[in-house]
């Protein structure tokens, strides 16, 4: 509460009553650096999504359904959490007449509006954020180079999708496209970066406009004098000179990015400028991916399997045996990784939660937490690796010896929902939201649900999430041909056990007839299935899966493992 008495202090010469506090930085990225990471400073939560409202006599914490669990053992001591969408600022908000402080370069206008449009409080744009102020920290700023993408790893060079942005510019009768999302830019240009942990993004912004003139605005100190001579039509510019230049420009048309163009660009553009009602068309080119992508994606998923598969052998082997925990399994599972030379770091933090902690959707262990893996329980694994050539993401639950047949139920009715995904029949106007319906299905008999969508878009060696398209409640965006998604149902019981299976999947075919083919590759523990409870269909489904997952894994394997694969992929 010593934080929360300091931020309060500032209130009175800000002349605020409140200030709001999220989690992203001024990229608007998914994992953002530890000295950046302003809310966990503020409120103790580490989650992923969430955002912190401050009052004179209260504090807000809203997570979405993710983080409910978490944020309440985190931070519920100082905050009282919400849960969004059942409730958003506004609905807190609506009877008061306040002034609330936020800084501009970490909103947008989409996000302000959407959350705390609804209210009669004012709103006050401060510069200098106020957790700065009462945070000391050190900042260490990352060095490493951006490299350009070799051209067997891209199916398009990078030229031919600058033509596709200017042609869309004429078309829309716009002058400039103001990229600020760094995965963007980094998709558009075939370009990476060591910015993000768990992501290989280059920070950075782009204005180009309808004449194909690109300045690329970054730190120079990660631009080599290979990538200059290689990008040489393009700009290279300090990302401190963003602002001046786009103040320069008048009487002009813009498109920007309304989730990733921050409050403070939005105005400087605005000024003197018409701002066209368009979004970043990159979001859905980026969504679909190209046949050399796609093929190098399944190169990466079987390294992946590889990895996941002897350590899902070596943990059914030792959980019982060795003083196994939460943290040394998932150490244990990068070891595995690392032993792939075109493995690069993990896609994101590595979910290893047995028992209770399972049931917390995005737990990440902690000294304090860190559970040994005991015989009865089950465990949850969710982890992904960056190859130089694919993003993985993979989610496997493994009887620890566990014979609870309520479990094993839900196992089995989660296994019915991802095979229902799996198999669906995309037609050309297929959205998210008729898939999700099918993967809560069998839950749904019973009286159960999940608290997150049943799949997100996934990058090419990029971002994990990735949209515009994914399989959940709301989400309206047809599928196409080329593009990946998560297929994960799962259910969690508070304080008791989660399940969850994923695989990534993605679209093959034509608009005549299109389906979803397994990326994935890793045995589906079949200890916890009731087998009476699958059909014959969904039986040959499994019995397909393992074949096609020993086929492309067993040449991986020694003597040993050749057998445990053998028994983890054997008919049912």
């Amino acid at each position: 509460m010593e934080k929360i008495k300091k931020l309060r202090k500032l209130f009175e010469r800000e002349k605020i009553d409140g200030y709001i506090v999220p989690k992203n930085d001024e990229f608007f990225g998914e994992y953002i650096q530890d000295h950046n990471d302003r809310l966990n400073f503020i409120t103790g939560f580490s989650g992923s999504y969430g955002f912190a409202l401050i009052l004179k006599n209260r504090n807000y914490l809203f997570v979405d359904g993710r983080y409910t669990l978490q944020a309440h053992k985190q931070s519920g001591k100082s905050f009282k959490i919400i849960k969004i969408p059942d409730k958003i600022p506004s609905d807190i908000l609506k009877r008061k007449k306040i002034t609330i402080g936020f800084d501009p370069n970490l909103f947008t206008k989409k996000n302000l509006s959407v959350f705390f449009g609804k209210s009669k409080c004012k709103y006050k744009p401060l510069i200098n954020n106020l957790i700065d102020k009462i945070w000391k920290r050190k900042i260490k700023k990352n060095k490493d180079k951006f490299f350009s993408l070799s051209g067997n790893s891209v199916s398009e060079k990078y030229q031919s999708k600058v033509n596709k942005i200017t042609n869309f510019l004429k078309k829309k009768k716009s002058d400039y496209l103001f990229i600020t999302a760094s995965e963007n830019n980094a998709w558009l240009l075939n370009i990476r970066g060591h910015d993000s942990k768990y992501t290989p993004i280059p920070y950075s912004y782009i204005l180009i406009n309808k004449n194909k003139n690109i300045k690329f605005f970054c730190d120079l100190k990660k631009i080599s004098l290979t990538l200059r001579k290689y990008y040489k039509k393009i700009e290279f510019l300090d990302i401190k000179s963003c602002t001046k230049i786009l103040s320069g420009i008048k009487k002009k048309n813009f498109i920007i990015d309304k989730n990733s163009c921050s409050y403070f660009f939005e105005n400087t553009i605005y000024r003197n400028n018409k701002v066209l009602n368009f979004h970043d068309p990159i979001y859905d080119l980026k969504a679909i991916k190209g046949k050399q992508e796609i093929e190098n994606i399944k190169k990466a998923h079987i390294y992946d399997g590889v990895a996941l598969t002897k350590y899902l052998f070596w943990l059914k082997k030792n959980f019982d045996r060795n003083n196994i925990t939460e943290i040394s399994a998932s150490q244990k599972l990068l070891k595995f990784r690392k032993k792939n030379k075109k493995f690069k770091f993990l896609s994101f933090p590595t979910i290893s939660g047995t028992g209770p902690n399972g049931a917390i959707i995005h737990y990440k262990a902690t000294r304090e937490t860190n559970r040994k893996l005991k015989k009865g329980d089950i465990y949850l694994v969710d982890s992904g690796g960056q190859y130089e050539f694919g993003t993985t993401d993979v989610t496997r639950t493994i009887s620890l010896k566990n014979s609870n047949n309520r479990i094993k139920d839900i196992f089995t009715r989660v296994l019915k929902g991802h095979i229902a995904v799996s198999s669906f029949r995309l037609k050309k106007n297929t959205s998210g939201s008729l898939i999700d319906n099918y993967a809560r299905k069998y839950l749904s008999e019973i009286g159960l649900d999940y608290a997150h969508g049943t799949g997100h878009g996934v990058g090419y060696f990029l971002n994990v999430h990735e949209g515009p398209h994914a399989i959940s409640k709301k989400n309206k965006i047809n599928f196409q041909e080329g593009m990946i998604v998560s297929n994960e149902p799962g259910y969690y019981e508070k304080n008791k056990f989660g399940i969850r299976i994923e695989n990534l999947i993605y679209v093959k075919g034509d608009r005549k007839k299109m389906i979803f083919k397994n990326l994935t590759m890793a045995p589906i523990d079949k200890d916890l299935i009731i087998l009476e409870k699958l059909n014959e269909k969904e039986k040959n489904w499994l019995n397909n899966y393992h074949k096609t997952v020993f086929k492309n894994l067993k040449d991986f394997m020694n003597k040993t493992e050749i057998l445990e694969l053998q028994s983890a992929c054997s008919a049912i």
